[in-house]
């Protein structure tokens, strides 16, 4: 058994990694840190965890050595300190956006910002295990994923993987998401009477996740014209992508069910879901809710050759925690399912 610490664990990814890791058989839960909260029990922020643990919350800068360590930090804070995290752990896994991007060019033009740690960003592994499974399972750093962008690119995996889609014509993506991707703390725009009963495109145009889009399309050969936005609505956990592209002269639906059953045959978390009636035809974050699975489906337009592709998770554990730790359990040599089997709830 391993000592693994979270850094910044009174957020909401920071208190779905603990929900997950006190349940771990691999892993005990050595501290937890939050600046706000320090001193008192993790209990009292994350209620849903009573009975399970004593653990109190710490200040970062009394984190002591261990085996692994999880950064749940905001934006920034990361980079800032990484030496000082890596004295601590051999090995780390960072949810936040700080090492997703490969290069100082590219994180400068998504985030606006010189990052405070370039010369590390080729050290950090992207942490999708759908996209890269082998290298995560010799790294010591893996990056968070954002969970628009893992939307999207599960979604889209079995065309990446094949030979269907015309790329040239480009991805037009929409991603509808609940609030708690806002994070734990409350905003003018989160305020419950302006959030409740909203349905808000807060980014039509220039959503950061595209660079991580393009980043998987690369990976498999291929370039297209990204066009991302989100909505906001009224949900607190979810996310459910909506991907347009268009399909090679000659292809059938056939061949695109084809790619997705062959794709997705062997991935322990990525569902597909494509059936002839009923009220669950198409993948739907509601039943996802608590569980690191995703689920996609399509629907093929032949007079247009228009192939939309449609992916939900939970933010909080497909594109976030629960790919954390999917993450830790390849890097450390362990069925990547360990501790992640729950299945989402029906009804909820």
């Amino acid at each position: 058994m391993i000592r693994a610490s979270i850094v910044g664990a009174s957020g909401f990814g920071g208190g779905e990694l603990l929900r997950l890791l006190l349940q771990h058989p691999e892993i005990e839960v050595a501290q937890v840190t939050s600046n706000r909260q320090a001193g008192s029990f993790v209990t009292f922020t994350h209620p849903n965890l009573r009975g399970q643990t004593q653990l109190k919350f710490c200040l970062p800068e009394e984190v002591e050595p261990c085996d692994l360590l999880f950064l749940a930090l905001p934006h920034g804070e990361a980079m800032g300190r990484l030496e000082h995290w890596q004295s601590l752990a051999p090995k780390i896994v960072d949810l936040s956006a700080d090492f997703r991007l490969g290069s100082a060019e590219e994180f400068k033009k998504w985030y606006r910002e010189d990052h405070a740690c370039a010369d590390k960003l080729s050290d950090f592994v992207y942490g999708l295990p759908e996209l890269n499974r082998e290298a995560i399972q010799g790294a010591d750093l893996i990056s968070g994923v954002g969970c628009n962008a893992t939307t999207v690119n599960l979604s889209l995996l079995p065309l990446m993987q094949s030979d269907l889609v015309d790329w040239s014509r480009g991805i037009v993506a929409e991603v509808k998401v609940g609030s708690s991707e806002g994070g734990a703390r409350s905003t003018d725009a989160s305020h419950h009477p302006v959030r409740a009963g909203s349905v808000r495109s807060f980014a039509p145009t220039g959503h950061r996740h595209a660079a991580e889009i393009a980043m998987a399309l690369g990976q498999h050969g291929h370039e297209a014209e990204i066009h991302l936005s989100a909505t906001a609505i009224e949900m607190i956990r979810g996310v459910l992508a909506t991907v347009h592209v268009f399909a090679k002269e000659g292809v059938e639906e056939r061949d695109i069910f084809k790619a997705y059953r062959m794709a997705l045959k062997d991935e322990p978390f990525v569902r597909l879901v494509k059936e002839k009636k009923g009220l669950y035809r198409y993948p739907e974050p509601k039943i996802l809710s608590g569980s690191n699975f995703a689920e996609v489906g399509f629907e093929f337009d032949a007079s247009s050759r228009r192939i939309v592709a449609i992916g939900a998770i939970d933010n909080l554990m497909k594109g976030a925690s629960g790919t954390a730790v999917q993450a830790a359990n390849l890097m450390f040599g362990w069925d990547e399912t360990t501790g992640l089997t729950f299945p989402g709830l029906h009804p909820i």
